[in-house]
């Protein structure tokens, strides 16, 4: 079992979790992990299909945005424009047959984009250590 942790392709601010898991058990295992921990599943965006469905191919790619108010209003009242990064987004993707990752921005990235008080970034830490947690980390 392979539990690697990167940044994603070098980009700034983003970790990367290889899943144990198959595209859909890695899914569902997010869902569940989510609503176990009083975390809202506000959308599924599933670009593979929506590529699809214009006639183009794409590796199974899905976007999942959760969160919870109590974490994220104070992090929007201290800075409205952190509301383009709320709620957090997990994207599941496998882009390698049977390599199925799992990408998130961290904490600290959002913290410093917004110019957030530092204390808030316990509001954001959990996301992390429960999308490690769902895939068996």
């Amino acid at each position: 079992m392979n539990t690697s942790h990167s940044a994603s392709d070098n980009t700034p601010g983003v970790v990367s979790i290889r899943s144990a898991h198959t595209f859909a058990g890695t899914l569902d295992r997010l869902r569940d992990t989510f609503e176990a921990h009083g975390l809202k599943l506000f959308a599924t965006i599933d670009h593979g299909a929506e590529a699809a469905a214009v006639g183009l191919a794409m590796p199974p790619t899905v976007l999942l945005v959760f969160g919870n108010a109590r974490a994220g209003t104070p992090l929007m009242l201290a800075h409205p424009l952190a509301a383009l990064d709320l709620p957090l987004k997990a994207l599941v993707s496998e882009a390698v047959p049977g390599v199925v990752m799992v990408s998130f921005n961290t904490p600290q990235y959002l913290v410093e984009r917004h110019g957030l008080p530092h204390e808030l970034v316990a509001n954001l830490s959990p996301a992390g250590r429960l999308i490690s947690q769902a895939l068996g980390t």
